[in-house]
């Protein structure tokens, strides 16, 4: 079975809106190219595909816009390629090499979970909390940004119960951001 990872940057007082935090710097845009490299494909939902693709999409014109630098080329380029499944009720469609996904949440992904590859990857807010709440989330990844936002959207809020963590790794970057991934207490490595 392929482990389902969920990753996302994150304020210390927890908000997750994805310009809460630091701008992105050559080292965290670095870390998470690599990280996206190692899974198979991507799980959104509709905010976070929709979100990701006006950021990261390859323009028709083949070219990377200008105001792109060069260490962002590769992340870009790794999302842009990677292939993507995305859980929407209200999507009709979806393109940028993405397959949508209909059904049942928990039968649907853990479908996803039992073909065979090296993992899945899980971004966004609203498709991790309920995912979390089905206990299928493997792995925790947080960028954790030195920064105070002090209001904007939280991680889990509304989870119905507690998952308690086991720390595996953690890396600080020279911007002050610690990378924490975590496992579910009892998880197998």
């Amino acid at each position: 079975m392929r482990p389902l990872r969920y990753s996302i940057n994150v304020t210390l007082d927890g908000c997750c809106h994805h310009e809460a935090g630091l701008p992105p710097d050559e080292e965290s845009m670095q870390y998470w190219a690599a990280r996206l490299a190692e899974a198979d494909a991507l799980l959104f939902g509709r905010v976070t595909y929709e979100m990701m693709q006006s950021a990261w999409r390859r323009p028709s014109t083949g070219a990377w816009p200008h105001w792109m630098n060069e260490w962002q080329i590769r992340f870009a380029e790794t999302i842009d390629r990677a292939e993507k499944y995305v859980i929407s009720r209200t999507l009709t469609a979806a393109d940028w090499n993405a397959e949508l996904l209909r059904g049942d949440l928990e039968r649907t992904v853990t479908q996803l979970k039992q073909q065979p590859g090296e993992g899945l990857w899980v971004g966004g807010v609203a498709l991790p909390l309920a995912l979390a709440d089905l206990g299928l989330i493997d792995e925790y990844e947080f960028l954790v940004q030195p920064v105070l936002a002090g209001h904007g959207p939280t991680l889990f809020a509304g989870l119905r119960e507690r998952i308690p963590l086991d720390l595996v790794d953690r890396r600080e970057l020279r911007s002050g951001a610690v990378a924490l991934r975590y496992r579910p207490t009892g998880a197998m490595a």
